[in-house]
């Protein structure tokens, strides 16, 4: 398995390991000691690249405009390396063909990200008649042949416009990764399941021609020894003395990063909600980033003992999975969104990047997420939006919608038994692919 390196990249191409490793299917990663003879880490040094910081080895660990180097990094994988690959090694089927390898392009992007995105032919620039500019991509575009408000805002696609775009510092754009690696393959594999997005995946049948199977939405496992570290204890202590559904958990994922006066504005808001919150604020991507967050000042004095910021790693689905967290303000990644469902938590959502936005209307339109009210052009917002989105999912009558959507759709992501249908037969169609 070759996942692009980013966290809500790595995490699911794991969890799907770990579900293929328990079916006695020799898989990439390590995980815990039952299934430790099944999986192994293999080590693929990146090779140096200017611009590129030394030791960086994921997204996590540059700003985000250095990412661009990161791809570039990566790509250069393409001679050592030969095989299920993501969306970034796009020559990683060319490499597999002249093996005479089966091709698998295993996508932890959902099938309405890919159904937005369109063919190939359009992802590679083949016909690029539909998009031409930022605002062909703030409207459902002619090939989803059903109604939908499937569609980036303006500010999400303007603050994501070096991946649609060639003249990036990778010199490759993430559209035509996508558009590459899907036309090169054998069978499309896709995070999501047809009870949860049927139109979608019957569009991507037909827009791709080729087999397109669903693996679940793969629910997170606890990482073994979780709870065996201090910032957990402390967190679990804090939590322990709160009311139950009364916190709202803050998180922007691994790689969305706030802008300064978003961060302001955000932490306003939690003070203006009088709500308790756990804010898990990232104030630096990697210790190469320039730009370090800084909360407002007195912050932290005013809202003593009502909420808590950590600027470290902590066990996000732990902290979900406790009684004392009633609300989750998230970036819309879909991990993060699988682990709330699992954990019955009502989104409010702020999208930053990448696939986001596309999550953040899919969300909107099954009412089980509510966005904060936000500047169309720039994407600005105020403290108030804030602190009332809060208010209104966590607590308010209007919200109850929003609470009780997400507790009817967790049997649609955590279904045991459906999940292991998915595994099930996606073995069995790598194992026809093998045979051919």
């Amino acid at each position: 398995m070759l996942p692009w390196i980013a966290f809500g990249h790595m995490i699911p191409n794991l969890e799907l390991a770990k579900l293929i490793a328990g079916k006695g299917h020799h898989r990439l990663p390590k995980v815990s000691q039952n299934l430790a003879t099944l999986i192994d880490f293999v080590k693929l040094p990146l090779p140096k690249v200017p611009n590129l910081p030394e030791n960086a080895e994921a997204t996590t660990d540059v700003p985000y405009d250095v990412v661009q180097y990161l791809k570039k990094a990566y790509d250069t994988l393409e001679e050592p390396f030969t095989l299920f690959y993501d969306f970034a090694p796009f020559w990683a089927a060319s490499v597999a063909s002249k093996l005479g390898i089966r091709k698998a392009f295993y996508s932890i992007c959902t099938p309405p990200f890919l159904g937005f995105l369109g063919p190939s032919s359009v992802l590679m620039g083949h016909d690029n008649s539909y998009r031409q500019k930022p605002e062909d991509f703030i409207v459902a575009p002619p090939w989803v042949p059903f109604p939908t408000n499937v569609a980036f805002r303006y500010f999400e696609i303007m603050r994501i416009v070096d991946s649609i775009s060639s003249q990036n510092n990778s010199g490759v754009s993430d559209t035509y990764r996508f558009g590459v690696g899907i036309q090169n393959c054998d069978i499309v594999f896709i995070r999501g399941c047809p009870e949860f997005e049927s139109e979608w995946f019957h569009l991507l049948q037909s827009i791709y021609q080729k087999p397109v199977l669903p693996v679940g939405q793969l629910p997170s496992t606890a990482p073994v020894g979780s709870e065996d570290n201090d910032t957990w204890r402390w967190m679990k202590g804090w939590l322990d003395k709160q009311a139950r559904g009364s916190v709202v958990y803050v998180a922007f994922g691994s790689e969305a990063k706030p802008k300064q006066d978003e961060v302001k504005e955000i932490a306003l808001g939690l003070e203006k909600s009088k709500l308790p919150f756990l804010w898990l604020l990232r104030v630096q991507r990697g210790p190469c980033d320039p730009d370090v967050l800084r909360l407002p000042e007195g912050f932290e004095e005013r809202i003593k003992g009502r909420g808590v910021v950590c600027t470290s790693w902590a066990p996000q689905l732990k902290i979900l999975e406790h009684v004392a967290v009633g609300g989750f303000l998230t970036h819309s990644g879909w991990t993060s969104v699988v682990e709330a469902v699992q954990n019955e938590k009502p989104l409010v959502l702020l999208t930053f990047l990448a696939d986001q936005g596309i999550n953040a209307r899919v969300l909107e339109e099954k009412k089980m997420g509510y966005p904060v009210p936000r500047d169309e052009r720039d994407g600005s917002f105020s403290s108030d939006s804030v602190a009332d989105s809060l208010k209104l999912v966590v607590v308010e009558e209007e919200g109850k919608i929003y609470r009780e959507r997400i507790k009817e759709m967790k049997d649609l992501f955590v279904n045991g038994e459906r999940q292991d249908r998915y595994i099930d037969n996606l073995i069995h169609n790598l194992k026809c692919f093998s045979k051919c």
